[in-house]
């Protein structure tokens, strides 16, 4: 027998017992989708942080404050108040590698325009915070050295903030009241950001920028920003400028934990081996339900066997070999799972597609997880249908042509 007439056997015997082969099939369809749709979701989940950490530039270092460990009775705490305006221009300074260095600091106000009000963050920030973020404005123009140097009542307002407080209205040159803690401040609107989006935990669109002079004089009343965003001169460099930066830092205020100096490389390569690993969880997890499935095969075969007792006696007596008759029941197994495979394959990009599009991440579809997804399906029903197609084979033909 060749294998065409194998095949040809094995789509009889399946489609004889048209039930039974499709509970057959639905198990391993469900361990294909849902291996594949778990992929896809995971891939796309990495794609869609990788894209937003992207869009902040390869090449961006945040440095922010440190803790300071417990230990002999002291209670573990944030370090503040060590970061000033004069520290940036010395960070800037000490590295080739370093572009443009922009202190900032943040806090929380309520914004009013003609009886309509909103929480929202409000960003002290220098002229170089848009090159760094990778963020211009679209109407009007940017906070300059002059509204910095003269701490100026003006604010560039986020593409969120702009459409709550004015709508269709064209905010530049209008004026809105921050109401920051207990003091008020009456500020000159200057343009409006391009719209960003979210990016990681922050939204660019739902803020408030203003001369960082301004917020830390007037708002907040203090000399010190809460951290500096630093662009490398390009990402080759950045690991190297994250040395500097790490080394001066170090060198003035003596103590490595009071600061934290991070790239995006980093946070990029952490979030990816986060997101990999969760990937992998969630294929595994899925993945038994193909074995479930294989249990299922098993099983059929094992009631086919039983049933095609006859069958394989009379194949014996007329000269069919031991592997004739285990290549015919390893076939059929191997079939149903396979095909169980490409229809899971179908449902399990459907799933993937309407989840991913729901939830705004970007459908990935992973080859390598369709290759892996389809030949573990293949291995399932040759490793569950093993033990039928051996019982198959080992029957003593006298004995079959005799059973009823």
């Amino acid at each position: 027998m060749n294998l065409v007439e194998f095949m040809k056997i094995a789509l009889f015997s399946l489609s004889a017992n048209k039930l039974r082969t499709a509970l057959s099939l639905l198990g391993i369809v469900i361990g294909v989708a849902s291996v594949i749709t778990m992929v896809a979701l995971g891939t796309g989940a990495q794609e869609q942080v990788a894209s937003q950490i992207g869009a902040m530039g390869s090449n961006l270092i945040t440095v922010s404050p440190g803790f300071i460990r417990g230990g002999g009775g002291r209670v573990s705490q944030d370090v503040a108040d060590i970061f000033t305006l004069e520290l940036a221009t010395a960070i800037k300074s000490t590295s080739p590698f370093i572009k443009h260095v922009a202190p900032t600091s943040e806090t929380t106000a309520l914004a009013i325009y003609s009886g309509t009000n909103i929480r929202t963050r409000v960003v002290g920030i220098t002229p170089e915070y848009k090159e760094v973020i990778n963020h211009y404005p679209l109407v009007g123009r940017y906070i300059r050295d002059s509204d910095v140097d003269n701490s100026e009542k003006v604010a560039v307002l986020g593409s969120e903030v702009a459409l709550d407080l004015f709508g269709a209205e064209n905010p530049v040159g209008q004026k809105i009241r921050l109401i920051i803690g207990e003091r008020r401040h009456t500020l000159t609107i200057i343009g409006v950001m391009e719209p960003k989006g979210q990016v990681m935990m922050s939204n660019y669109d739902n803020r408030i920028y203003v001369p960082i002079t301004m917020l830390i004089n007037r708002g907040l009343t203090t000399r010190y920003v809460d951290g500096y965003s630093i662009e490398a001169v390009s990402k080759d460099v950045a690991k190297a400028a994250v040395k500097d930066v790490e080394a001066f830092m170090t060198r003035v205020l003596k103590d490595p934990d009071r600061f934290r100096v991070m790239s995006q490389d980093t946070i990029l390569e952490t979030v990816s081996q986060a997101t990999s690993t969760m990937t992998l969880l969630l294929g595994s997890v899925a993945s038994i339900a193909l074995l479930v499935g294989g249990i299922g095969i098993m099983n059929i075969m094992l009631v086919t066997v039983s049933e095609r007792t006859r069958e394989i006696g009379i194949r014996k007596a007329v000269g069919a070999k031991r592997k004739h008759i285990l290549a015919q029941f390893l076939l059929e197994a191997i079939l149903v799972s396979v095909c169980g495979g490409l229809l899971g394959l179908g449902v399990g990009w459907g799933g993937g597609y309407l989840i991913s599009n729901s939830m705004g991440w970007p459908f990935a579809f992973s080859l390598p997880a369709v290759v892996i997804a389809i030949g573990f399906a293949a291995c399932v029903g040759l490793f569950f249908g093993i033990y039928p197609a051996m019982k198959a084979a080992s029957m003593d033909p006298v004995e079959a042509l005799g059973y009823e």
